[in-house]
């Protein structure tokens, strides 16, 4: 049985993630795609309740360690649990947040070593990276002015400015140093736009 692929969306809040990764796989299942979509933090029953526990807003006392090994933890029982299944028996896995979230929220917005979140989701993952990553590129301000128009704010998605500008510069900086398959997508433009580039992406990877 030919082994599938895992695909991540990564980005900023408001980068338009979780639209975009919906859109993509709607498309790619009208085309006859074996595609599974997923997120993360999530994705799995026990995943999920962990998702619970991080992104609720009653939680402000969370310690950033706690939240960055809560992190791990619900990545490692979806990868077990659903990524790697459903890769190994010949799907493309489509992802909504992978690893590099972590190094990019964690480390740099919440300014724990690099190394040690590093460490903690390599436990997780034990060297399982996605065969490729788009990345919906934004800046914070603007990605902070899509929020607004959301109802539902989690955590996360309430802490300031300042905050986000590190994650912005994280993932810069990660897609600078990291040794992977990464497509930039530039978010500002429209979902349909972001969309065909985003699946021209991923067609161009799996055709070859």
């Amino acid at each position: 049985m030919k082994k599938g692929y895992f695909i991540v969306f990564e980005g900023p809040d408001g980068s338009g993630k979780s639209t975009v990764s919906q859109a993509v796989y709607s498309k790619l299942k009208e085309e006859n795609w074996d595609v599974l979509l997923t997120r993360e933090p999530g994705g799995s029953r026990i995943a999920e309740l962990i998702r619970d526990v991080i992104l609720d807003v009653k939680n402000i006392e969370m310690d950033p360690r706690t939240e960055a090994l809560l992190y791990a933890a619900s990545r490692r029982q979806h990868l077990i649990e659903v990524v790697l299944p459903a890769v190994n028996s010949g799907k493309i896995v489509l992802c909504d947040r992978f690893v590099d979230s972590s190094l990019a929220y964690q480390s740099y917005g919440r300014q724990i070593d690099l190394a040690l979140v590093v460490a903690i989701n390599d436990f997780a993952i034990e060297g399982y990276y996605p065969d490729l990553t788009i990345f919906l590129n934004i800046d914070a301000e603007t990605g902070l002015a899509r929020l607004s128009d959301r109802k539902n704010l989690d955590r996360l998605d309430k802490e300031g400015l300042e905050f986000h500008q590190r994650v912005f510069t994280g993932y810069q900086e990660i897609l600078n140093i990291a040794q992977r398959n990464y497509k930039i997508v530039d978010a500002a433009m429209s979902v349909e736009e972001v969309v065909a580039a985003s699946s021209k992406y991923i067609e161009d990877f799996v055709y070859g």
